[in-house]
């Protein structure tokens, strides 16, 4: 099926992509450039699922592959704020995007680095940009540090990252967030902020079917799909157990796309820093426990089916 189009008289979201292809950035960048409704100004890229030189030059792979011209893309951030680096090879593999075989890119990087290119594109936008930050939230945080005057014509940050009581990488906490909980908890302090966490993400598990609906569009993309996809269900296979793969970072976008996809709450969010097993959690009073007012918008049930036709569409319209 064709892609939604604008309602009339609707202008489509400005939104910037913050990633670290990475399997599931890689179809998030896929889907924030198709759908009509989103308007991709600038790619960054972050460390995160493998080094920030590995990720920018996957995020360009995709670029040559889906013929995504036009969009600058830049590098970001090598490490985080004050912890060591730490990459997930165990998932994505030794170059971040195993499984296919990638071209050598001919889309090339930006001359800037991704905080000029974040500021830029702030400055030159006629409305307020949201972000789209499928990664850890260094490059986003030294932005707020270099550019704090920017903070107004940030829209929202909506961040794939945190849960409301699991973790991936530690018992209760995500890899985004744990990878830099500092840079997390100051863009949290200083932006307004959409939880799209792993309680949301892991209902959008890839099925075989899903693999299939992907070979089955016959092109290029849907096949570099679903060489990824099959990819990372094995590695979640052998690392998780997990029959059947969480898509995660296109949830983030989708939900910007159509906000009909993901039913949110508001509650009080805070990150964890300090604590010796809990650093990189993220707490989320969705009782009202604690009486402390609410700080940011959390996902917590997506309409799956909906969400693959999304996806699927957006990958359809790629040639």
């Amino acid at each position: 099926m064709p892609l939604p189009s604008l309602a009339p008289g609707a202008r489509p979201v400005p939104v910037v992509l913050d990633c670290d292809p990475g399997h599931d950035d890689a179809l998030a960048l896929l889907l924030a450039h198709a759908d009509p409704r989103l308007d991709l100004r600038a790619v960054t890229v972050v460390h995160g699922n493998q080094t920030v030189d590995r990720c920018l030059r996957n995020a360009l792979a995709v670029c040559t592959v889906a013929g995504i011209t036009g969009v600058p893309v830049a590098r970001g951030a090598d490490r985080p704020l004050v912890r060591p680096l730490r990459v997930a090879a165990d998932i994505h593999g030794e170059s971040g995007l195993d499984g296919p075989l990638l071209p050598e890119p001919t889309v090339r990087a930006d001359d800037r680095d991704a905080v000029t290119l974040l500021a830029d594109t702030l400055r030159a936008a006629d409305e307020p940009v949201t972000v789209v930050a499928t990664g850890a939230l260094t490059n986003v945080a030294l932005l707020l540090r270099a550019h704090p005057a920017l903070r107004d014509r940030v829209r929202e940050v909506v961040w794939m990252g945190g849960s409301t009581g699991r973790g991936n990488i530690q018992p209760l906490a995500e890899a985004n967030a744990a990878n830099d909980p500092e840079a997390a908890a100051e863009v949290l302090d200083a932006l307004p902020l959409t939880m799209v966490g792993l309680d949301l993400t892991h209902q959008a598990l890839v099925t075989p079917e899903v693999v299939a609906r992907f070979t089955a569009l016959g092109t290029p993309v849907g096949t570099l799909c679903a060489e990824l996809m099959t990819f990372f269900g094995d590695r979640y296979a052998e690392v998780f157990g997990m029959t059947d793969p969480p898509l995660h970072d296109p949830v983030a976008v989708a939900m910007v796309a159509d906000p009909t996809l993901v039913r949110t709450v508001r509650a009080n969010l805070v990150v964890e820093t300090q604590g010796r097993w809990t650093a990189g959690a993220t707490v989320v009073d969705l009782d009202r426990v604690t009486g402390r007012p609410d700080t940011a918008t959390v996902g917590l049930e997506l309409r799956v089916g909906a969400f693959f036709d999304l996806l699927l569409d957006a990958v359809a319209t790629y040639r």
